[in-house]
């Protein structure tokens, strides 16, 4: 009997590792397959030729399809943590969800940071030091085309000689600068026209609707975070490292169930999404944004890189800022500093100052007179002492200023 219990046993675990690995593949297929759709609406195609550099950008094509996947799999790893658990937590022995356990969620958690740190240290520069080589061959390539670009760049130099020649310096400059007044004046042209072009719902609803909700999700951000500080000043338990939660599927780790977990899981996204934009918001990476069917296989890969570094960093940012109390598994619970206070306690600071110096920034009298315009409720004739004062100032000439 005990012989046969022993195989039983090892017949089971056999198969829930099958179980795992088959579901595992799924996911990473699903993401893998909608990356690539990703990836080649903005890559360039001109860069699909067909000699032997095509290999080489289709070798970096696929790392990156696969470094996005692994950077998909990063942002909804903890959101599917939180619903399994509550899932788990509703129906604990429903016989369709055998396979959702303890066992598959730190098996993602794992594979998420082997996979992570492989494409970070590993995939990624090969594959930009493989694409700037041109392949194995690149060496001979560029010692064989190095007298027709030399003749190229020649006859280049010799034209844009005999154009200085025929030019003054300050018609070429004024040319110049004509040129970028122009274009800056059809991108100016072409926003516009797309704004002309949106219908009167999404002017006056969907717009209006989209602020008030990025407003209410900051300040339920900002709250979140408020109330993390005080936890951490009188509970040492709201650490982010060492804290040991009853486990997946025994208990709820919000007070509200799943309305408290969907909560948290949007609020994950859009500390994500908040994240991309501020990063390509930023002047310095101005440039770097993709551009549908006209984005580089080196910027594919600076931007995968970019994308992998914030998803990677999304479980743990979520967790130091309390957003969620779900604990960090596998290797994103294992930084030493995550066990330090002040380190901890300076981040939710930083966190929670910055955002609302920049909701008091942005959220200006303007925006709120436009949406109460868009809300109809302009017609109630709310106070505004700033503009009131402001319109009731004299001007030079003795009469009173008019908006």
């Amino acid at each position: 009997m005990e012989g046969q219990d022993e195989v039983s046993a090892r017949e089971q675990h056999f198969h829930s590792q099958v179980r795992e690995s088959t579901i595992c593949f799924l996911l990473f297929a699903i993401l893998y397959v909608v990356s690539y759709f990703i990836i080649t609406r903005y890559k360039r195609k001109s860069d699909e030729q067909e000699d032997e550099d095509a290999i080489v950008n289709r070798i970096s094509l696929f790392l990156s399809t696969f470094t996005l996947a692994v950077s998909a799999g990063a942002v909804l790893l903890l959101p599917f943590s939180i619903i399994s658990n509550e899932i788990l937590l509703s129906f604990p022995q429903n016989y369709y969800i055998q396979w959702l356990n303890g066992s598959l969620i730190h098996g993602l958690w794992n594979l998420a940071s082997l996979f992570s740190n492989l494409c970070l240290f590993v995939l990624m520069p090969f594959a930009f030091f493989f694409l700037e080589s041109e392949g194995f061959a690149g060496l001979k390539k560029i010692l064989e085309d190095l007298d027709e670009q030399i003749y190229i760049i020649t006859l280049e130099e010799e034209a844009l000689q005999r154009r200085l020649n025929g030019l003054s310096s300050s018609v070429e400059y004024n040319i110049m600068e004509l040129e970028q007044e122009l274009e800056n004046v059809k991108t100016l042209k072409t926003k516009l026209e797309r704004r002309k072009k949106a219908s009167a719902w999404e002017r006056n609803l969907v717009y209006p609707a989209v602020m008030v909700l990025l407003l209410i999700e900051t300040s339920i951000s900002v709250l979140l975070v408020a109330c993390n500080i005080l936890c951490l000043l009188v509970d040492e338990t709201a650490m982010p490292k060492g804290t040991r939660g009853p486990g997946i599927g025994n208990a709820s780790l919000s007070t509200f169930g799943f309305v408290g977990a969907a909560l948290e899981i949007i609020l994950i996204f859009y500390l994500m999404v908040s994240s991309v934009v501020g990063f390509y918001s930023l002047r310095f990476f101005g440039n770097f944004t993709p551009k549908k069917d006209d984005t580089t296989m080196t910027k594919i890969i600076g931007n995968c890189v970019s994308i992998l570094v914030l998803s990677s960093a999304l479980p743990v940012m979520s967790r130091t800022l309390g957003i969620t109390r779900f604990d960090l598994l596998g290797d994103f619970g294992r930084f030493n500093w995550l066990g330090n206070f002040y380190i901890v306690l300076s981040y939710n600071l930083l966190f929670a100052i910055v955002t609302t110096l920049c909701l008091v920034r942005k959220f200006t009298s303007a925006v709120r007179e436009e949406l109460f315009k868009a809300l109809g409720l302009h017609k109630l004739h709310l106070p505004n002492t700033s503009r009131d004062s402001e319109t009731a100032k004299p001007s030079v000439n003795g009469h009173q200023k008019a908006l």
